[in-house]
């Protein structure tokens, strides 16, 4: 087994509310443990398998699996992400950072308990990037749901209620 498959030995449980940054450099184990999270939500922000469909197409789909979905928190992050030019395209016709933005706003309005992120940053633009860490921010004194960010760095600029540093 490489060590990009192995889960890391890092109990993250009990997670506390709000959100929780968990860093390391590459290969460290930050996507094993994210998926090792049980029944937390977890989507691979470059939708792989998924060209053929169009960004409803993958939020119907997780919508179905997801029973406290926010469709208001759907549109406004649509509005704010600016994918209304891609919502009648196939995710194999946009860029790496629309697709992750598609995917971004499944978790992000999935109503999900514990949500898992696995580098939300990387391929956004600048604004994006900044809707992005405010959702962040503002979810950070959330009492009852988690946002778990993998990522190579804790964003200094977020208020952090747990950083697991792996490697």
């Amino acid at each position: 087994m490489n060590a990009q498959s192995q889960t890391p030995t890092v109990d993250l449980l009990p997670l506390p509310p709000g959100l929780v940054a968990v860093t390391g450099d590459e290969g460290a184990g930050k996507t094993s443990l994210l998926r090792s999270l049980g029944d937390a939500l977890w989507l691979d922000l470059s939708l792989p398998g998924q060209d053929e469909h169009a960004p409803h197409q993958v939020w119907d789909a997780l919508r179905q699996r997801c029973p406290h979905w926010d469709m208001q928190l759907q549109q406004d992050l649509i509005e704010a992400l600016d994918l209304h030019p891609h919502l009648g395209k196939k995710l194999s016709m946009l860029s790496t950072g629309s697709r992750r933005k598609v995917a971004l706003v499944a978790l992000l309005a999935s109503g999900a308990t514990v949500t898992c992120l696995d580098q939300p940053f990387a391929a956004l633009d600048a604004s994006s990037a900044r809707v992005i860490r405010d959702f962040l921010a503002d979810a950070a004194d959330h009492t009852t749901r988690t946002w778990v960010v993998a990522d190579y760095e804790a964003d200094p600029r977020l208020p952090w209620r747990r950083h697991v540093a792996l490697g």
